[in-house]
């Protein structure tokens, strides 16, 4: 059986949102599917907490709610749910660890903390090592929303100056799914303007951009070969990969961004280009991390 899909869920838009993408997931994978919630319940000093015979009716309020809509949508989904009492990113990390992937609402807008893409969605997407996919509540009126994942094109950015082939393997497998474009994107800076600005005459950026492209191709190729029904678009261009990949993105059914893992403490652990496609991204988007 496939790994099963895990999604965070606090009730709130974003994430009921996220609950749905990961429904059409599952099926696309014939894995189950997961909810699960997590809280760590506190109160300011000289108030007593919530007992957990307040909060368990909650938790499980929430667990059903979800579960019963997916059901009433996807009867032949797998469906579980699970309640952790605790720091909502160490659960989060923890239950990824299994898993095939975990989803998770961009925005938690309950007055209950929750999963939200801040302290909490920004912690496990730098720990976990499984593939992330954040999702915005407006991914539910996008085309397709309410039926299988279908056409729309998918956007991966990549850097042929490294290996990034775990980020590679997750889209050409995603796009193989969906029978969708994967549109394959690389972008690079020219160089400061110096000098006589020799790298801005036009001849020399286009002999630049034709040793791009075919860098890009290269690094293509063999998964090109692996999967030979994926309609491929790759483009090197000149520009800020943040800014390509947002507007290359910006209808897509999904983009795929990579993050470098880092065994140390010290220093980012989510480049800025990630980093910035997290934050400005309308279309859902998967973190892949790899070496």
């Amino acid at each position: 059986m496939n790994q099963r899909i895990v999604v965070g869920l606090d009730g709130s838009t974003e994430s009921i949102a996220a609950a749905r993408w990961a429904a059409r997931e599952a099926l696309l994978r014939n894995a189950p599917l997961h909810l699960v919630h997590a809280e760590e319940w506190s109160s300011p000093p000289g108030i007593p907490a919530a007992s957990s015979d307040v909060r368990r009716p909650w938790t499980e309020a929430l667990l059903r709610k979800a579960y019963d809509g997916l059901r009433g949508e996807h009867p032949q989904l797998d469906i579980t749910t699970e309640s952790f009492d605790g720091r909502p990113a160490d659960s989060l990390v923890g239950v990824a660890a299994s898993a095939g992937m975990l989803v998770l609402g961009s925005r938690g807008l309950g007055t209950l903390t929750g999963f939200v893409l801040g302290s909490v969605g920004m912690a496990v997407i730098q720990a976990a090592e499984r593939p992330i996919v954040v999702v915005r509540a407006a991914e539910d009126a996008m085309p397709h929303a309410h039926g299988r994942h279908a056409d729309r094109d998918m956007v991966v950015g990549i850097d042929i100056s490294r290996p990034c082939d775990a980020l590679l393997a997750f889209a050409f497998d995603e796009a193989s799914r969906r029978a969708c474009t994967l549109r394959a994107l690389h972008s690079w800076m020219l160089p400061p303007l110096t000098g006589s600005g020799f790298a801005y005459n036009p001849e020399v950026t286009a002999q630049i951009t034709q040793s791009m492209n075919t860098g890009l191709d290269d690094m293509l190729k063999p998964w090109r070969d692996k999967y030979p029904t994926v309609h491929i678009d790759a483009q090197a261009r000149v520009g800020s990969a943040s800014e390509q990949l947002l507007e290359t993105g910006s209808e897509a059914g999904l983009i795929v961004v990579g993050r470098r893992i880092r065994r140390s403490s010290i220093g980012a652990h989510i480049g800025p280009i990630t980093h910035a496609v997290l934050h400005h991204a309308t279309s859902p988007v998967a973190v892949i991390a790899h070496e």
